[in-house]
């Protein structure tokens, strides 16, 4: 074997790709993936997760809409009353945004409008869910840490202020 041939061999074989076999690599990758989709796809669907109603009761809860501007701000109103509960200015509330993104996506997917009111409601074990009845969609807004908590939480209790 030439000095060449045998630099080329040894340099195939280095290195933690050289010496595992490609077929262990591709089912290994292939597995992660495969669990990163299922848990993706459980969290956002909620699958096998019962509603707080089948196990808390109810303690306060709000019909709310929401809208955006064409300034870029998003409009939140009590149903069905349309009081104006918060105006969301262009650029903040970056967690309320991304949730409604989610929501109003779903509703996208259903050809469900913005008419429909969500139910933003707080349970008797502390949790705060946003529903949307129209969908069936739901979000357990405690899971996402205090502060995304009590940006919705501030729209259950700002009522009449």
């Amino acid at each position: 074997m030439s000095e060449q041939s045998a630099g080329t061999a040894h340099d195939r074989s280095s290195g933690l790709i050289g010496r595992v076999p490609s077929g262990p690599m591709v089912a290994f990758g292939g597995a992660l993936i495969l669990v990163l989709v299922v848990a993706v796809y459980g969290t956002m669907s909620r699958a096998g997760a019962e509603h707080p109603e089948n196990w808390a009761e109810l303690v306060e809860s709000r019909e709310l809409r929401f809208l955006d501007r064409s300034d870029g701000a998003v409009v939140i109103l009590a149903h069905p009353n349309g009081e104006t509960v918060a105006v969301l200015s262009p650029g903040s509330h970056g967690f309320v945004r991304g949730v409604m993104r989610g929501m109003f996506r779903e509703r996208r997917s259903k050809q469900v409008g913005v008419e429909p009111p969500y139910r933003l409601a707080s349970w008797s074990d502390g949790r705060l869910t946003l529903d949307d009845p129209s969908t069936g969609r739901w979000v357990e807004l405690v899971a996402f840490g205090p502060d995304n908590f009590r940006a919705f939480a501030e729209l259950l209790v700002s009522e009449g202020g």
